[in-house]
């Protein structure tokens, strides 16, 4: 089993109109025995920000606490709010610098830019970026997100439209995949709020 499997976890981003949502599952588990049915995986970085970490559980906990210290220190020095193209070379050039021994995340990076124009990207553990214009997946269920996200996405979804597409993605992929599910934890980001919403899924 790749230490990337160990915990399982499933994590997607997708945009709409002037929104994004981000979701993930809420499975933290040892190999197959499941250990919790609320884990975190989507952290805030501030109110048009968010980075989910896939991979494993304690290193997710570790560099969130980094991006937060990081983050921190930019907003004394800078007087304002990273952009998430900022934001996410930060994390790339994180990951990259522990290149021969990395944290075994994948980071998927969701925030709303300059305009209110929603970025996603997501990264391997060494911070090599894949951007993308319509969704990003991460995680042990990645496979069946990209099929469900494949067939269910179309461009410029308003937000409850939105929301309703990840949240069937994500629950249909983690039907196939036994290393994550329990539940669904999706945030819906428009430039005005921050919607956060738990999903129920198959418990078993």
């Amino acid at each position: 089993m790749s230490i990337f499997e160990y915990n399982g976890s499933a994590v997607v981003a997708m945009v709409g109109n002037n929104c994004f949502a981000i979701a993930s599952d809420r499975r933290l588990g040892v190999q197959l025995q499941t250990v919790a049915t609320d884990f975190q995986r989507i952290f805030k970085i501030h109110d048009k920000l968010f980075v989910a970490l896939s991979g494993l559980a304690s290193d997710a906990q570790t560099l969130y606490q980094r991006f937060v210290f990081r983050h921190k220190l930019y907003q004394l020095r800078e007087e304002r709010d990273m952009k998430p193209e900022t934001f996410a070379s930060l994390v790339s050039s994180m990951q990259y610098e522990k290149r021969f021994g990395p944290y075994f995340c994948q980071p998927v990076i969701a925030g709303l830019g300059d305009g209110d124009k929603p970025f996603i990207c997501t990264m391997d553990a060494i911070g090599a970026k894949e951007l993308a214009k319509d969704f990003v997946v991460a995680g042990t269920a990645s496979e069946s997100l990209y099929g469900a996200c494949e067939a269910m996405f179309k461009p410029n979804m308003e937000p409850e439209e939105l929301f309703e597409t990840i949240s069937q993605a994500l629950l249909s992929s983690v039907d196939r995949d036994c290393l994550s599910g329990w539940g669904g934890h999706v945030y819906l980001v428009t430039p005005t709020e921050v919607k956060e919403r738990i999903l129920k899924g198959r418990m078993d």
